[in-house]
């Protein structure tokens, strides 16, 4: 979806990349990961394991302590995270950029909502999202399943975002989709 709007000539910042950024070794973030969760989640070279992490965090047995877990993982990454989009918007609006995408998969756990003038949540069947997950994450099944069930619902999307993209196809007909968004906000291209 990002990459169609940037075809659209409007920039996207992928916090996915942004998290990965301030969690490299020597950031505070990475320290305060390792302060909650323990040096297990440290490679020897320095770097975070996001394997391990998530192991740790979703595969937690007791649901409080998971909840527990995931929501101290978001407290600590969040805030750095909008510090970096924060700093990226503001490149864009002096650049004279009248639009840019966040692609922020953590955008209501993390606030950042309430900064943003549309919502485009983008949604897939779950099976659709599983069959994704596996080869991407070279997670098992049941671990793929337990990421899908600590996420919002696609019912609370639809009711939350301003437009709903359905991707449970190809890159054609989420074109079609952008499009239709990008007309709506009178974005002339």
């Amino acid at each position: 979806v990002s990459s169609c709007f940037l075809s659209a000539g409007i920039k996207s910042l992928d916090t996915d990349k942004v998290s990965r950024s301030v969690c490299e070794p020597g950031k505070p973030c990475l320290d305060e990961l390792v302060a909650r969760f323990g040096s297990g989640i440290i490679r020897d070279d320095g770097t975070l394991n996001r394997r391990e992490l998530a192991h740790i965090v979703f595969n937690e047995p007791d649901e409080t302590l998971r909840l527990e877990k995931l929501s101290d993982l978001n407290r600590i990454t969040h805030h750095y995270i909008i510090d970096e989009i924060s700093k990226w918007l503001e490149e864009r609006a002096s650049a004279g950029d009248t639009l840019a995408v966040v692609d922020a998969p953590q955008l209501f756990e993390s606030g950042f909502n309430a900064h943003c003038d549309y919502i485009i949540g983008v949604i897939a069947d779950p099976e659709v999202r599983i069959r994704r997950i596996l080869p991407r994450d070279r997670i098992t099944r049941e671990s793929a399943q337990k990421r899908l069930a600590s996420q919002k619902s696609d019912e609370f999307f639809i009711k939350n975002c301003d437009f709903i993209v359905y991707n449970n196809g190809g890159l054609d007909g989420l074109e079609v989709q952008v499009n239709n968004i990008l007309d709506k906000l009178n974005y002339a291209r």
